[in-house]
């Protein structure tokens, strides 16, 4: 078997020096930038277009939470009606793929990585060609999945890195329940960034772990189309 992971980095929406960092990092490795439709630039497409190697996920339509103040944070969640969300959905891909052309894919990152039980049903009628959230995909899904599982940010501890440990421990077990078949085998591991959140330690473990996976005889990044491919 072989070691497959893909990477995912949120919120984007304008260049910058902190996504110019994002860029020289990944260099020539697949990368797959979620990018918020309401807030894209024309500015950061002009600049992705020297980047080849990235793809364009659409990352909710603003970014707005329309979650209760006592429930977790959602713009695609059960609080909203759908007829309200299919009309964001479908004005958010008309103007990434009017932005950014065929670097554009049709895969929508909810944002905070929650959605309503019927968006994926929704998201398939609308034609959309993948899903991608956080945690194990589920297996025979009619709209293929594309999940990533280990986040380097610690959220409710200061937004720093997480540390080593934390985070190879979440690569591992991912892998591990592949390889014993507890998870989709074929599911590849995702990384999940947000370059406009990351301390210096983020960015030396991500050039870290980019180094030791080029070097690994079994291991390989894959794109976002090869991701999806996998789980039809």
């Amino acid at each position: 078997m072989r070691a497959t992971f893909w990477w995912r980095d949120d919120d984007a929406t304008r260049p910058g020096p902190r996504l110019d960092q994002l860029l020289d990092c990944a260099g020539a490795h697949p990368l797959s930038l979620a990018v918020i439709p309401a807030q894209a630039t024309s500015d950061l497409a002009s600049r992705l277009r020297s980047a080849p190697n990235v793809t364009v996920l659409q990352h909710g339509y603003a970014h707005a939470n329309h979650a209760p103040p006592q429930e977790k944070k959602a713009e695609f969640g059960p609080h909203r009606d759908t007829t309200s969300m299919s009309a964001e959905l479908a004005a958010g891909r008309t103007r990434l793929k009017k932005l950014f052309g065929d670097q554009f894919r049709p895969i929508f990152v909810p944002p905070w990585n929650r959605f309503a039980e019927g968006l994926p049903a929704e998201l398939h009628a609308m034609q959309f060609s993948g899903l991608s959230a956080f945690g194990t995909r589920d297996r025979d899904t009619a709209l293929p999945r594309m999940n990533c599982h280990v986040d380097i940010i610690d959220w409710r501890g200061g937004r720093r890195f997480l540390g080593t440990e934390t985070v190879l421990r979440g690569f591992v077990d991912h892998l591990k329940a592949r390889r014993q078949g507890a998870v989709d085998s074929k599911e590849p591991t995702g990384l999940l960034t947000h370059h406009r959140d990351h301390d210096a330690a983020c960015w030396q473990f991500i050039n870290d772990l980019l180094d030791m996976i080029k070097k690994h005889p079994t291991a390989t990044w894959i794109s976002s189309a090869q991701a999806t491919a996998g789980a039809r």
